[in-house]
This record gives structure tokens, C-alpha cells and sequence, in this order.
């Protein structure tokens, strides 16, 4: 048995696994419910629903995490005055970890509704409990720990895919070779599967799925449920990037109901970034993922509800201020306003054999996983803007050297000046200008050359296994086409007077329906910028729903200060 933390190897330790003094947890109990557990009684299950977060008053429970081949390590012990949960008790999601009491333990139990209320009423402690979940569920990443195993192929294009959807969404996962990994192997043996039909997921639950899409994967792992076809909510976000985000966190802190819906993951293209350093209060700079992961987390601190991955497929409405939404998989969720922070899609070269290559060799994000994918070799990037840039940066920390393809005059157009000195300083960084993508050469799905016409139309060809693109993105609006909101030429939301002569701010030309961050036309395309049209959004949903009740607009509501500075 392997203790995986202790107080002399980890200096945060203690804020990991603080102990509440008497005072403290009778502050806490009228929030809780109390409960008995024998000697040798599970407490949790990885893959099962929790009651809550659980405080001990007395006894011990033991938390341990298992891998697929039976072994047991011991991730740490709770005493009296600790607590047992992460963010998974938060979300009212399954367990990750396995918890038994190791004699009778006496506990109070707080489920994930209340405990939502006591992060807010006790804001002392309810930082220190939010920051100990936190710590947590990055302790579980860090050890990989509860979550599902994915067994595939070295650079294989869907093992990469489910990979990437579990790690944007903070969600522990091994991803084991099967062409160097003996415990790859010895489960390929074990459940008799044949490697062509890889890559495979084993589950916590013990199930097994077979190449499932993400959707599947959620559903498994009890990330995403049906949502109630009989609840209205006051909104519906669609999109959990930054505006998405923001909306969420203000709407929610101010007492709406809200409901987020994303098709892959929280983030969105910001998720992807390697380093933010022109946001506001980061002056070392922060991971796109960081900054979108205490995003998602302060949403579902005020009780916003999240369905990640739900896709909206159509937007109705049946009447003045009653909106339908329909899904892919077609359930129905219902809302008095919507705010469409859909964002933006992935733009693609206009390559013949591009799609031969995607997710195994071609890529539109940089994270630790295609740089380790890519250590040590030559790769190509493309793009001009801030996010090439960040890329840039990362990549070159791994690569052996970065080919930034250009097809303008210079870097000085169109990236911030701390990037473009950043990356002219970068020795194994070499930047070719007026240059495009002419040719994709390769077999099996894994890309084998690049090649590209400079200014001068010579064609240069290099020997190039990974190509990242960062050349913009393309509105994600094609879900509307029958919903009549007015769109311009290249497909943004209208917004306004534009959308309409009576709209103003942020509304679309359909009363009840907002617009805002890389969706909406003339947005500014950045993250501070897409935070503060989401606190927008929230002020103009108040004034759309005091209409449709007839109620004046409260000239104070809770947290209007901190939207009206956010919105700034």
C-alpha cells in the first residue's frame, strides 16, 4: 500500500486536507445531515453518485484509488474535523476516489445543493473548502486517478480525440500504448479484444466501450444526464467559452436559473491557449485551461447547472418570452431568454487530403499532449495572431524546431508586440513570411511531409509529422438557420440596431435572444472583452424578464457592482 501525499512531500498539504475546528463545524452542521457508517462500510464507490461532501465528526475513513490490475494505493486518510470530497460532490457528478470506513465513523453529510449554499453564506470558509476540491481534483489529475483508461495506438487519431475531450473537461484519465505498455497489453488479453478494433475505454463502472464518441464517453462516466423536459429555466447559455462563462457566473450569483450547453468542452478557444498574459490580474500569465477551469467551478459554486456535452440543434419560439431548444439527441429544454455564446469553428486550409490527417497529425490547439507527441521533432504551425503565437512559444519549449508559416509580410499586423519580441528571440523558431500550404504527403492517417511556396512561388518541402493551425475561426451559427435571427454576410449574429431598429445592446432581432463573444458580429476577439459582454448580457436579461413580468428593474442587484466593473 502506497501513500500518495504527506505533509513533508507536498507544501500544500494543508490546504489539500485542512481540519475544521468545533466552532467552525457547528457553523457548518445546519447545512448537513447526520449520518453513521460500521467498520469496513463504504463510504464511496469511484463511478457511483456520492450523497454529498462528508465532514467527520469521529472515526476514520480511509480513501484509496485502484487501477485495473487490482492494485491499491492510498491516497490519504480523514480524522475527525476532516472532510471527505473534491469537485465531483460539488457537481453532484460520480465518485473518483473509493472511501471506507476503517472503524464506526460518525458524520455530518452535505449534499451538493447545500453545500453550494454554504460556499456562499460562510465565505471564509467556504474558500477554504473550495480551494481544498480544487486541490483535490488536481491531485487526481496529476496521479491519474479515478477516471476511465484509454488503450490505443501510439498518435492514434481517436485515442487523441477522447484524450483531449476528457483533459479539457478536467476529467482524470490514463492513456495507455498499446505497443509499449504491458499493462496495455495484458488487458488487451484480458477482455479478448482484437487491436483493430481500437482504441477501447474501460470505464470505472467496469464497462467497456468501444471507439465511443464523446457523447457516449459523458454519459458513462456520469459527466452529462438527461435534463428535466419540464423545468424553464430564466436562461439558457449556449456555450461554455468566456462570454459563456461570465454569463453563466453573474446570472447565477444574482439568483437566475441557468442552464450552459456545450458540444465538447468548457473553454472553448481559449481552453486551447498555452499561456494568457494580456488578462487582466495575471501578470505572470495564466493556461487558458487554468483560467477557464475557475470559471466553470464559480458557475457551479452559484448552482448554475452544466450539460457538457449537449449540442442545441434548433432554437423555437412557441410564444413571446418561451424558448425551445431542441438537442441533438433529441431531448427539449425550455427558458424565458437565451444567450448564444456558441463561438466560433476551427477554420481549415483548403487542403485536398486535409482530412486524412486530422486529430493524428493535424492539430488546433497546443496542449501537453501534442507536445509530447511532438518532443523533440520539427513541426510547422500556421497563423499570424496571438493564439499562433502563444502556440508558438509552447511548442518551441518541446520541439526541435518550429516552422511559423506566414502568408503575410510580418508578424507585426497582426500579433502583440510581447510575442512577436518573444518569438524573434526563440533560436530553433524560424518564421517564413508570405508563404501558404501547398501539399500534404503521408500514409495511415499520419502526415509524413509538408509542403509550402514562399514569396517567390519556390516550393520547399520538409519531412514534418504534426501541423497546427491557428488561421481563425468560422462563426458556430448553422444551428439557426430556421430560427429567423438575422445574420451578416459571413454568418455572425447581428446584434442591435443592426439586427433591428428597436434592439439595442446585445439582443438579436428576436426579443429574448442575446448574442455575444466570438459569435456576434464586431466583437473584439478577446477574452477580456468576451468576459465583458457576458456581465452585459446579464444586466439585459434582468430588464427582458422584469418586461415580461411587468416588474420595474431593481436598481440594486447582488454582485452589481462586480458586473458593472467587468463590463467596463
Amino acid at each position: 500500500m502506497v501513500l500518495l501525499t504527506s505533509p513533508s512531500s507536498d507544501s500544500r498539504h494543508g490546504q489539500r486536507f485542512p481540519t475544521l475546528d468545533r466552532t467552525e463545524i457547528e457553523r457548518i452542521r445546519r447545512f448537513g445531515t447526520a449520518r453513521s457508517y460500521k467498520a469496513g462500510e463504504a463510504v464511496a464507490r469511484v463511478g457511483e453518485f456520492t450523497p454529498g461532501l462528508i465532514i467527520v465528526l469521529s472515526g476514520q475513513i480511509r480513501i484509496t484509488r485502484h487501477d485495473h490490475s487490482g492494485r491499491r494505493d492510498t491516497i490519504v486518510e480523514y480524522k475527525a474535523g476532516q472532510f471527505m470530497g473534491e469537485l465531483a460532490q460539488l457537481a453532484g457528478k460520480p465518485s473518483l476516489i473509493d472511501g471506507d470506513a476503517l472503524e464506526p465513523v460518525d458524520a455530518l453529510v452535505i449534499a451538493p445543493d447545500r453545500l453550494r449554499a454554504l460556499l456562499i453564506a460562510e465565505a471564509e470558509l467556504g474558500e477554504r473548502l473550495m480551494r481544498a476540491m480544487i486541490l483535490r481534483r488536481v491531485q487526481l489529475l496529476e496521479t491519474n486517478s479515478g477516471g476511465p483508461v484509454i488503450i490505443g495506438h501510439p498518435g492514434q487519431g481517436d485515442a487523441l480525440r477522447l484524450a483531449s475531450f476528457l483533459r479539457r473537461n478536467g476529467h482524470p484519465h490514463q492513456l495507455l500504448d498499446i505497443d509499449n505498455d504491458a499493462e496495455a497489453l495484458a488487458l488487451i488479453e484480458q477482455f479478448h479484444i482484437d487491436t483493430g478494433q481500437l482504441p477501447i475505454v474501460l470505464c470505472p463502472d467496469g464497462s467497456m466501450l468501444r471507439n465511443p464518441d464523446e457523447s457516449d464517453l459523458a454519459r458513462c462516466l456520469g459527466l452529462v444526464g438527461p435534463i428535466d423536459p419540464n423545468r424553464i429555466y430564466d436562461v439558457i447559455v449556449i456555450g461554455a467559452g468566456p462570454a459563456g462563462l461570465a454569463t453563466a457566473v453573474y446570472a447565477g450569483s444574482e439568483g437566475l436559473s441557468v442552464l450552459v450547453l456545450d458540444c465538447r468542452s468548457f473553454g472553448g478557444q481559449a481552453g486551447a491557449s498555452a499561456r494568457i498574459e494580456n488578462y487582466l490580474g495575471f501578470p505572470t500569465g495564466i493556461s487558458g485551461i487554468a483560467l477557464m477551469a475557475r470559471a466553470y467551478n464559480q458557475a457551479q459554486k452559484f448552482g448554475v447547472e452544466m450539460a457538457i456535452p449537449d449540442e442545441a440543434s434548433s432554437l423555437e419560439m412557441p410564444e413571446p418570452g418561451k424558448f425551445r431548444l431542441t438537442l441533438q439527441n433529441g431531448e427539449k429544454v425550455h427558458s424565458r431568454s437565451v444567450v448564444i455564446a456558441s463561438g466560433a469553428r476551427y477554420r481549415r486550409l483548403g487542403i485536398e487530403n486535409m482530412d486524412a490527417f486530422e486529430m493524428s497529425s493535424i492539430h488546433y490547439w497546443a496542449s501537453p499532449l501534442e507536445a509530447k507527441l511532438c518532443s523533440g521533432q520539427d513541426v510547422a504551425l500556421v497563423g499570424a495572431g496571438n493564439s499562433a503565437g502563444q502556440a508558438c512559444v509552447y511548442l518551441a519549449s518541446h520541439a526541435k524546431k518550429v516552422w511559423m508559416i506566414v502568408r503575410g509580410k510580418s508578424l507585426d499586423a497582426t500579433m502583440s508586440r510581447y510575442l512577436v519580441d518573444r518569438i524573434e528571440s526563440l533560436p530553433n523558431v524560424e518564421v517564413v513570411t508570405q508563404a501558404q500550404i501547398s501539399k500534404l504527403t503521408g500514409a495511415d492517417g499520419i502526415l509524413d511531409t509538408i509542403c509550402w511556396r514562399d514569396g517567390a512561388h519556390t516550393e520547399i518541402e520538409r519531412q514534418i509529422r504534426h501541423l497546427f493551425l491557428f488561421i481563425g475561426a468560422q462563426p458556430n451559427t448553422d444551428w439557426l438557420a430556421s430560427a429567423g435571427i438575422t445574420l451578416d454576410s459571413k454568418g455572425f449574429i447581428l446584434t442591435g440596431t443592426a439586427a433591428s431598429a428597436d434592439r439595442f445592446g446585445l439582443e438579436t432581432s428576436i426579443r429574448g435572444v442575446f448574442a455575444i463573444g466570438d459569435v456576434r458580429a464586431g466583437s473584439t476577439k478577446r477574452v477580456a472583452a468576451a468576459v465583458g459582454e457576458g456581465a452585459q448580457a446579464v444586466a439585459a436579461v434582468h430588464t427582458f424578464l422584469a418586461s415580461l413580468s411587468g416588474t420595474a428593474v431593481p436598481i440594486t442587484q447582488p454582485a452589481a457592482s462586480v458586473t458593472s466593473v467587468a463590463a467596463q
